[in-house]
């Protein structure tokens, strides 16, 4: 989603006007700022991604890696489109405001269309994506063999066009008169109508929107609940004694333990991030249509500064998510444990993160 609504803040309505224009020009600083640190983020991000696909090719967190990436590449995508759309609108208002122009304007529609379109495209797929992975750990935690048959790299590929292409054929049914996209307040972005006077197909286009998004978040939740309960299980068994294979199996095995853990950090603070930022904004659409099923068709001037609100908490996703990658690699892991635990051993040689003296790692 796009990162630059911080800017509609210089905005609101004049009397008697059905468009909002900015008091003041708005300064810009912070939004750039934003969009550069966003792709900064999303290219480092790629970029130790990318270095892990490498030294993991062929291995059994090569899907995770393939997924990881593609909801990078989402991200970075998402972060730069919607921005750019965002500032077109924004830099038009300026511009208007100092010609003294004070006519009621709204972006070109065919503007707002693709505007909108980008916005529902780009915010689904990193949800969908986020769903993919948890479900891809939690298989291949619980049915390692199974997983090795199915999660090929092959069919992560179509896993991940199949969701591409449920996102955007969502996306797009407005752009064949199948609903609408419309200007939202305070008029500096396009989304699907979700006040009002809804008709049927626009009522339909925002909940399935709002209800994908809750559904891809519900199967992380509980994905990432399993697959964590499992590990905690084999954690306790190894305490407990119940593996009598020999020291060097054991130190495969804890190598193999340590690498799903690590992974599982990862889509557990993902899942989280996406959570908190998108669920306020999904749940929102969610109660606005259903007020409309109900009868109300003149929501509260508030509603839309909420919903504005919960778009702000959205687009913070595309710049936390890669810093996951970033900060919780392992190499770090092991350094931030060091400091909490100093005189406790918390990664022997045998068994640590230091992936680089043993040349095999084994998942299962």
């Amino acid at each position: 989603m796009c990162q630059d609504f911080n800017l509609s803040f210089f905005c609101q309505r004049e009397p008697n006007s059905t468009s909002p224009f900015p008091l003041n020009p708005p300064n810009f600083a912070m939004s750039y700022f934003t969009m550069t640190f966003g792709i900064l983020s999303n290219l480092i991000g790629l970029a130790i991604v990318s270095a892990s696909y490498t030294r993991f090719h062929h291995r059994a967190k090569t899907p995770f890696l393939l997924l990881a990436a593609t909801l990078l590449m989402s991200d970075l995508a998402g972060h730069l489109v919607t921005g750019a759309f965002a500032l077109h609108l924004h830099l038009g208002r300026v511009k208007r405001q100092r010609v003294a122009s004070r006519e009621a304007s709204e972006p070109p529609q065919v503007f707002c269309k693709l505007f909108g379109a980008c916005m529902v495209f780009f915010g689904l797929t990193p949800l969908l994506l986020g769903s993919a992975m948890a479900v891809e750990r939690c298989m291949g935690i619980r049915q390692p063999l199974q997983h090795s048959a199915v999660a090929t790299t092959a069919h992560i590929r179509h896993c991940v066009l199949l969701l591409i292409t449920m996102a955007f054929t969502l996306a797009a049914l407005p752009l064949f008169n199948v609903g609408t996209y419309a200007p939202q307040f305070p008029g500096t972005w396009c989304f699907l109508p979700v006040h009002g006077a809804l008709s049927s197909a626009d009522a339909g286009l925002a909940l399935a929107f709002s209800s994908l998004g809750l559904a891809a978040l519900t199967v992380s939740v509980l994905c990432n609940a399993v697959s964590g309960l499992t590990l905690l299980q084999a954690r306790f068994n190894n305490q407990g004694g119940k593996l009598t294979a020999s020291r060097r199996r054991r130190s495969s095995m804890s190598s193999g333990h340590l690498l799903d853990v690590e992974m599982m950090v990862q889509l557990v603070v993902i899942t989280v991030v996406s959570s908190v930022c998108w669920s306020p904004f999904l749940i929102y659409i969610s109660m606005s249509v259903r007020q409309f099923y109900r009868g109300d068709t003149d929501p509260d001037p508030q509603y839309k500064q909420l919903l504005l609100l919960g778009l702000r908490m959205a687009s913070w996703n595309q710049i936390l998510d890669p810093w996951v990658y970033i900060l919780l690699r392992r190499a770090v892991l092991q350094r931030v444990c060091g400091m909490l635990w100093p005189s406790r051993v918390i990664f022997s040689h045998s068994s640590s993160c230091r992936s680089s003296e043993r040349p095999e790692i084994h998942l299962h």
